[in-house]
């Protein structure tokens, strides 16, 4: 069960950021575990709630050391994130609902990293065909949620014969409802949970759209 993470938790997330080297993180590892690592795991728990009878999902836990293969001077990250998504090879190529933590703020909500040109191409053409639908349901997440749904956009957006959908022609890549808060006493207790899964419901249709890309 989840209990809220800890002053320790955000302790450790700062002295990972300044003492980013094996001896510090081997002398801290005990605080990793219990103030940062397992909370997050018993978080993802309850966020996975919603997902358990949805076919082919997973849930993923981020590890807090680098990937040797991207040959990184620094051997630990400063975050730790959860994943909630398709069981797929590369994540970034598929979109996902996650909540992450950080030194200075936590963000959780969708997005969607790398869509790739030929699937942004087959995006655009299924909005043409169906361009109510698509934006009755940003429209129906914005509301929702209250989070602007955003995209990295082409410097030339691509053109197209309705106005109501220019905007999203200009989406390029890394489409998001994110939100993000800063570190505070909220962070300090279950209700965490409650409110990170609230807006994770909200955005599961969001996120059923976009696994037809």
């Amino acid at each position: 069960m989840f209990t809220g993470f800890t002053p320790e938790t955000i302790d450790f997330l700062w002295g990972i950021r300044m003492n980013n080297n094996r001896e510090w993180f081997l002398e801290h590892k005990k605080q990793y575990v219990e103030t940062l690592y397992e909370p997050m795991k018993a978080l993802g728990q309850e966020l996975f709630q919603p997902f358990l009878d949805k076919p082919g999902m997973l849930l993923k836990v981020s590890r807090i050391y680098r990937d040797a293969r991207m040959h990184h001077p620094l051997p630990y990250k400063e975050s730790l994130w959860i994943c909630i998504r398709q069981d797929v090879t590369w994540w970034a190529e598929h979109p996902c609902l996650y909540f992450e933590i950080n030194p200075d703020r936590i963000h959780y909500g969708f997005f969607f990293w790398q869509m790739g040109t030929a699937r942004m191409e087959e995006f655009r053409k299924r909005i043409a065909a169906r361009p109510d639908e698509f934006l009755k349901l940003i429209a129906d997440t914005e509301a929702a949620t209250g989070i602007p749904v955003t995209a990295e956009l082409y410097k030339r957006p691509k053109p197209t014969d309705d106005p109501r959908l220019a905007p999203f022609y200009a989406w390029r890549g890394q489409i998001g409802c994110v939100r993000e808060e800063e570190i505070g006493p909220e962070l300090f207790g279950p209700e965490l949970a409650q409110r990170v899964r609230s807006l994770l419901e909200k955005l599961i249709p969001l996120y059923d759209y976009f696994t037809q890309f």
